[in-house]
């Protein structure tokens, strides 16, 4: 999902804080795959050990790496050629720049610890989004719209197509052009970047040092290389999925389900609905065919999140009141998105982009299309203010400084800033609450949760549709005019 944007990170990043997850990585094996089947664990639901929780843990496979059959051009360090820009990470947004930037004749460099590996994380989009982008060939399957239930009696129709992302078409068509615009290509970690006055040096662990003027993060979370000067306390979205086969589901395969809040099938075990009323979970899921659906269970946002076993035994539960049986799993996936918390230092010597440079949408935890959206931009600073080769081209700090203007400017900051506050508000609502603001977001005309979506809306705009959904949050239903 989008909403659950999972860039994969090739660098390891720490949450200390978060409930004993104390260290996530996607270079190592996701300790949600490594053969559950091996050793059984019963995930208790309330005060009951669930027979049906150990069994689908058990359905887990093992992780499945895939690389794509590419032959990349390899940077050459016997050259001791300074690139343009060195990019440090091989994510949708860090090829995305690599890609426009090349197209303009600049040298560029990826490095990335597995440049050919297809990402390995589910991305929603919104069909628009990507159509604007002409993305639409990496779109696998569709849905003519999308349905929010709210509670047992009221639902929401979302008359907006939304999309599942085709990962291995999305970074075949990325690298493809890259290749054809002469992007290099380096397989390593990135330790170290040392800045001079003109050039940086990008220092890899195994030895090899890059020079270039400019340096891009795009290592999503793991926020290595980009610089903050603030406490870090962001509010966290966690999500456990799974793409599975089925016996069947009661979902209508013409739409996805963008959230589901109704929670009838916790009323066995009221221990948990009694967590869950208090830091509420919903359903996200993709049907792709009457037997074969993607189903996610997410918490939108907390501070602390929810552990991953809290998560896991709800989806459980909903999974048998709804009737669906779990035949085989064909993946699945654990995320832990941090939402929020202050920007990077503006500006510094190290660009951003993605995660790393605050770009996740802190009130509903989307960044693909935003950050795909955002490369252009990034792209064109870099192309103009680094000149090609032009002798009134800019270099150093105040290279990075023009461009990091372009990517933030104030009525993008003011932007997030009113996201923050959203993020805030939704960190205190509990069930009933979350469903009234959710019954109230949905009723606004589509340009504006369309807009707040897809962070299309900046003041005056916000400010009309916080007090709208405010005031609407406040306002019993049947009294709205």
């Amino acid at each position: 999902m989008d909403t659950l944007l999972r860039t994969p990170n090739k660098l390891e990043f720490f949450i200390p804080q978060f409930h004993g997850f104390e260290r996530l990585t996607s270079n190592g094996p996701n300790p949600s795959r490594v053969k559950l089947c091996a050793k059984k664990r019963a995930i208790k639901v309330g005060s009951r050990s669930s027979t049906s929780s150990s069994a689908l843990l058990d359905l887990v496979p093992e992780t499945k790496k895939e690389n794509l059959d590419f032959d990349l051009p390899l940077y050459d360090p016997s050259l001791n050629k300074v690139v343009d820009l060195a990019i440090v990470g091989g994510g949708p947004a860090g090829l995305a720049v690599a890609q426009q930037v090349s197209e303009a004749g600049l040298s560029v460099c990826s490095i990335d610890p597995s440049p050919k590996l297809i990402w390995p994380n589910n991305y929603g989009v919104w069909v628009d989004e990507f159509e604007a982008m002409d993305l639409l060939d990496c779109l696998d399957t569709t849905w003519s719209g999308a349905v929010v239930y709210i509670n047992d009696g009221a639902e929401k129709d979302l008359s907006r197509p939304y999309g599942r992302v085709n990962r291995k078409q999305l970074k075949s068509k990325m690298l493809q052009k890259c290749i054809t615009n002469g992007v290099m290509f380096h397989q390593s970690k990135v330790i170290n970047v040392v800045h001079e006055d003109e050039n940086s040096t990008v220092v890899c662990s195994d030895g090899v040092k890059i020079q270039a003027s400019v340096v891009l993060d795009a290592t999503g979370f793991s926020r290595c290389l980009v610089q903050y000067d603030k406490p870090y306390n962001p509010g966290y979205q966690v999500a456990y999925g799974i793409v599975a086969e089925v016996d069947g589901h009661p979902f209508d395969v013409d739409k996805m389900v963008f959230m589901d809040w109704r929670d009838k099938h916790l009323d066995a075990y009221p221990e948990v609905k009694e967590r869950n009323s208090k830091i509420p979970t919903f359903l996200y899921a993709m049907p792709f065919s009457s037997n074969r659906i993607f189903l996610e269970e997410t918490s939108l946002v907390a501070r602390p999140g929810l552990k991953m076993e809290d998560i896991q035994e709800r989806m459980v539960a909903r999974l048998k009141h709804l009737g669906i049986n779990v035949k085989r799993i064909e993946e699945d996936e654990r995320c832990v998105i941090p939402m929020g918390g202050p920007l990077p230092v503006l500006p510094q010597r190290v660009v951003g982009i993605g995660g790393t440079a605050g770009m996740v949408h802190p009130s509903t935890g989307y960044m693909v299309a935003r950050t795909l959206a955002a490369a252009p931009i990034v792209a064109n600073a870099i192309v103009r203010y680094l000149g090609g080769g032009n002798n009134s081209s800019l270099r150093g700090d105040q290279l990075s400084a023009e461009v990091w203007r372009d990517l933030w400017p104030i009525e993008r900051r003011r932007q997030r800033e009113f996201f923050c506050f959203g993020m805030d508000i939704l960190l205190k609502l509990d069930l009933d609450a979350t469903r009234r603001f959710f019954d109230a977001f949905f009723d606004l005309e589509p340009h504006y949760w369309h807009g707040f979506l897809s962070s299309r809306l900046f003041l005056p705009d916000l400010v009309f549709f916080g007090c709208r959904s405010s005031r609407m949050l406040l306002i019993p239903r049947g009294w709205r005019s």
